[in-house]
Formats: structure tokens, sequence, C-alpha cells
């Protein structure tokens, strides 16, 4: 895989989870449900704004520089110990459509990363950096949608991003 396919086969690959987002945060009855919908989708516009311009470098220059990747949703270990903290509060009844939902974006979350795996072991070695970053953070990702998906089924509780402090990341 050359440089230019991985960097268009990604945007297309985003959109899909910006509307996948979307659809959700629209669709979701919980207020807590719909902000992490709506910040994942404003991740989501994010890696595509960003990707937009690594193609216009790449078109541009015939290379791309990885530049820092921000990201809202804070790192695996952090969401895992804030799960941790609020374990004690009462899990509330698990309704269908929200689990709907969430399986959904578990999908596009599996599928994300499996993406930027293999676009990373297909890349050469200088170009790998672009999309590495991808991999951790889809790695974020899914662990904010496994915990909603086991609050809301009843195995913790509904969890509120807003304990996260989702815009420090």
């Amino acid at each position: 895989m050359d440089i230019e396919v991985a960097i268009t086969t990604a945007l297309q690959f985003e959109n899909r989870v910006v509307k996948v987002y979307e659809d959700a945060a629209r669709n979701t009855l919980d207020p807590a449900g719909k902000r992490m919908f709506e910040t994942l989708v404003r991740e989501e516009q994010g890696h595509v704004k960003y990707l937009d311009h690594k193609l216009e470098e790449w078109k541009k220059t015939g290379r791309v520089t990885p530049e820092k990747l921000a990201t809202l949703v804070p790192p695996k270990a952090r969401i895992q110990e804030g799960v941790k903290n609020l374990q004690k509060k009462v899990a509330t009844a698990a309704p269908e459509k929200e689990l709907a939902l969430l399986r959904r974006a578990l999908e596009v979350e599996v599928a994300a990363g499996d993406f930027y795996r293999g676009v990373v072991r297909e890349l050469p070695a200088d170009a790998q950096p672009l999309f590495q970053r991808f991999v951790e953070i889809e790695q974020g990702h899914l662990a904010i949608v496994q915990a909603e998906i086991d609050s809301v089924s009843g195995l913790g509780f509904w969890f509120d991003m807003r304990e996260f402090d989702l815009e420090t990341g």
C-alpha cells in the first residue's frame, strides 16, 4: 500500500465513522450518551481534517510529515481508572435502543483499530508514524464505547463522559 492510497482509504473510513456517530447522537435518548457521541463526532471530524491536510501535502510535495494529532478522549488507562472510581454508582435498566447504537459504535471502533494497525504494517517504516497515532486514539475510543456498553447493559452504570473532562484529553 502506498501513502496516497492509505490516506484516501483512511478518509473514506473516517467519513463513514462520522456518519455512524452523527446518527447515534441524533437517535440516543440519554443525555450522557448524546454527549459521548457528539464528542466522538468532533473527534472523527478532526481526523478527517487532519487526513485532508496530509493528502493535500502529499499531492503538493510527494511526502508527508506526521504532525501531532490531538484527541478529545483520555487514554485507555485513564478511562479504566474512571470506571473503577464510579463502580459504586447504581446501574440503570439497559434500553435496547441505546445498546444497539453502542454496539454499532463498537463495530466501527474495532474496524478502525484493525484498519489502522493494518495500514501501519503495510506502509514503509518512514510513513508508519502518520498512522500509528490513529491506532492509539482508536484504542481510547474503543475503551469509551465498551465502558458505555458495560454500563448500559447493567455491568456498571451509564458512563457519563464528563467524569473525564474530554476537553483536556
